[in-house]
């Protein structure tokens, strides 16, 4: 398979895991925190799946298209082993959805990041919140659900805390 095939695979993955956790989540009070904003693609997603909610992004180096950008009192700008661990203080409340996508070329520090964040994000959630990552989280306190027809096993993840 190219590169460009796996592309798309991952981003149909994507847009069929946070198309599913939109219903989900319908009855789930909450924001939504998307971990990683890139350049906006699955925000602009999320924001027209799901207009009322409130989306916190948070990012290292915000350089999205302007228009996929939060507005900045939902920006949260850093590194996520700064502004994770604080977050609820600014949330104020768990997440019903948490989106992550942070996957690099590095797998090393790929999985030390997956395997941080496992830990971090507890505090943000809540029994019934979603987890849809790019990567495996391994959480403690969630049971994995089933993917999307068409979504290959290992391509995306999406969890939930019970």
């Amino acid at each position: 398979m190219s590169r460009l095939e796996s592309a798309i695979r991952r981003l149909e993955a994507q847009l069929a895991c946070l198309n599913r956790a939109a219903g989900l989540i319908a009855d789930i009070p909450g924001p939504i925190l998307e971990l990683g904003l890139g350049n906006g693609r699955t925000y602009d997603h999320l924001r027209t799946l799901m207009p009322t909610r409130r989306i916190i992004v948070f990012e290292r180096e915000p350089m999205a298209h302007p228009d996929s950008m939060p507005p900045p009192e939902d920006l949260i700008e850093g590194d996520f082993r700064e502004t994770i661990p604080g977050a609820l203080m600014f949330t104020r409340s768990p997440a019903a959805l948490i989106h992550a996508d942070f996957g690099s070329g590095d797998k090393a520090a790929t999985a030390a990041l997956a395997s941080w964040l496992a830990e971090a994000v507890k505090p943000l959630c809540k029994t019934h919140t979603l987890i849809v990552s790019d990567q495996p989280l391994p959480i403690l306190g969630t049971t994995l659900l089933p993917l999307p027809q068409n979504v290959l096993e290992g391509r995306y993840q999406m969890q939930q805390m019970i």
